[in-house]
């Protein structure tokens, strides 16, 4: 785990983007927007996860030392191989609705 907060769906544009709301309060407190978007390529889906938000002294500091990809890479990673398989098994059962972002 990279590290204890809340996530918040904030936009839902079906079906090509998911927008959440990430505040983390450990190791240290963070607020982050954290966008996926998918993009149908052939049988397959290019997924593109992004996350945004301030870096104070500390992270700054820290990004000199630490690549942000070897601290947090493998969390990607598995994240992303999570959504390959749920995406995978739910291909053959019927489509659900998915549910649209509350007003703002």
């Amino acid at each position: 785990a990279v590290g204890q907060g809340s996530m918040k769906i904030t936009q839902v544009v079906a079906p090509n983007k998911l927008g959440v709301q990430l505040d983390f309060i450990a190791p240290m407190e963070a607020s982050n927007q954290v966008e996926f978007v998918l993009t149908p390529n052939g049988n397959t889906t290019h997924v593109v996860w992004t996350m945004q938000g301030e870096s104070n002294y500390l992270s700054k500091l820290m990004q000199v030392f630490v690549s942000m990809d070897s601290l947090i890479g493998k969390d990607f990673e598995a994240g992303l191989a999570d959504l390959k398989a749920a995406a995978e098994a739910s291909a053959a059962a019927p489509a659900a609705p998915i549910p649209s972002a509350p007003a703002a």
